[in-house]
């Protein structure tokens, strides 16, 4: 069964948005090698999951269902992961780089001795037929060309957000993986899993961010980017710089950078944020960048689609205000 796979992430049996994401280039890259696409789904009770993954386009929906999957291990997963691939042979595998993928990915290509690509932006097809993958490097500055030649399978992780979904109905044939890993020898186990509180979508999702830097001057003042995320909508969520974070204004969750999360929303909006390089690594992929700092030669501005020079206390509960008043136009 070779083919191209992209591996379905879930958590609590709910599949996250990347999975279709993936499962959309993925079918993209099928069309251009005239190969099937699959989708390597493992966990405990998630072969239910499997008709939204044929949604998106999955031919083929290969499951590993155990009650020793249940908590995301990378363990555990790098080996039903890698003997999967061992046994069917598939030609590109396709991670999202999310805190999970960026962790299992390269453990499964150092098993497999294969070389991988992280954090990609856009992947293609060359005239070799060979995966062609862009990727940020040097903190953002500049984008490589890579294409891997000389091992089976290509491996990527892709960035979150950076493409767009796309339903495709398949008949999604449930493929049961055999799931014959020795869990005793497994040298890891979930102690505990601490969740934290809160309604907002996790950055990665999220397709507005509202972030406040140094410049908010201290905790008690992310009020006002709150209320601005609050009246953006659901999809929107309030972020960090890495000076914000290390000040303990808000937490590590939040930080936005190449020390925190890499987001790719729809609109940024920048508070407060001089622009560290660090910082920009971690969202100058967003689609849209608002800036809003009192100094009109601060670096954020020369990545910024839109600025705003002037005190961000005064600018962001204007623009709050006539958001709201627009809404109930």
């Amino acid at each position: 069964m070779a083919g191209i796979w992209i591996f379905a992430e879930q958590r609590d049996g709910v599949l996250k948005k990347v999975s279709f994401e993936l499962l959309t280039v993925g079918q993209t890259l099928a069309d251009k090698t005239g190969e099937g696409l699959g989708a390597l789904l493992l966990g405990s009770g998630v072969e239910t999951l499997a008709p939204q993954l044929a949604q998106y386009g999955a031919d083929k929906i290969l499951v590993a269902d155990s009650p020793n999957l249940k908590d995301s291990l990378t363990e555990s997963y790098t080996s039903v992961v890698c003997d999967a691939v061992k046994a069917h042979d598939p030609s590109i595998l396709l991670f999202s780089a999310t805190t999970m993928g960026r962790d299992l990915s390269p453990r499964v290509a150092a098993r497999l001795g294969a070389a991988m690509a992280t954090d990609c932006t856009s992947l293609d097809i060359n005239d070799a037929g060979l995966l062609s993958m862009k990727r940020p490097v040097f903190a953002g500055k500049f984008f490589a060309d890579v294409v891997i030649d000389s091992a089976r399978p290509q491996i990527a992780s892709v960035r979150p957000n950076v493409m767009q979904s796309q339903e495709n109905p398949k008949a999604g044939e449930v493929v049961k993986l055999d799931v014959s890993v020795d869990f005793s020898r497994v040298r890891t186990k979930l102690v505990e899993m601490k969740k934290e509180t809160g309604a907002r979508v996790d950055l990665t999702e999220a397709k507005i961010i509202v972030s406040g830097g140094r410049g908010m001057k201290g905790p008690e003042n992310y009020s006002i980017l709150e209320e601005l995320a609050t009246t953006l909508g659901p999809e929107t969520t309030v972020g960090a710089s890495r000076s914000a974070v290390d000040a303990g204004w808000r937490s590590h969750s939040d930080q936005v950078g190449q020390t925190g999360k890499t987001v790719t929303p729809d609109l940024y909006i920048a508070c407060g944020i001089s622009g560290a390089v660090q910082h920009l690594a971690g969202m100058s992929s967003s689609k849209y960048i608002v800036a809003i700092n009192k100094d009109p030669d601060a670096p954020i501005f020369r990545r910024a689609d839109y600025g705003i020079v002037g005190d961000l206390f005064k600018i962001v509960p204007l623009l709050t205000e006539e958001l709201k008043k627009a809404s109930k136009e």
